[in-house]
C-alpha cells in the first residue's frame, strides 16, 4: 500500500533527518502506536470488569475460554 503524507515544511525535514519518513520507520511507528492503543483497550476492559464487580480470571479459566474460543472460530471457519 503506498500512504502520501502531507506535512509542514518544518516538520517534514526533521523528520526526514531523524531518519522518519523511511518505509521502515513508518512502518515501526505504526506498530508501536497499535501496540500502545491495544494496551490503553486492554486498561479500560480490566476498569470496566473490575468497576462492574466482574472478578478476575485464574489462568486455568482463561486457558479454557481461550480454548473454547479457538474450537469456535476452527468450527465457524470450516461453514464458511
Amino acid at each position: 500500500m503506498q500512504i502520501t503524507l502531507e506535512l509542514p515544511d518544518d516538520v517534514a525535514i526533521r523528520a526526514q533527518n531523524a531518519g522518519l519518513l523511511t518505509v521502515e520507520a513508518v512502518q515501526n511507528l505504526l506498530e508501536e502506536a497499535m501496540r500502545r492503543a491495544a494496551g490503553r483497550k486492554l486498561l479500560s476492559m480490566a476498569e470496566r470488569l473490575h468497576a462492574a464487580g466482574i472478578p478476575p480470571m485464574d489462568e486455568t479459566e482463561l486457558e479454557e475460554l481461550i480454548h473454547k474460543v479457538r474450537i469456535a472460530r476452527k468450527n465457524n471457519a470450516g461453514c464458511a
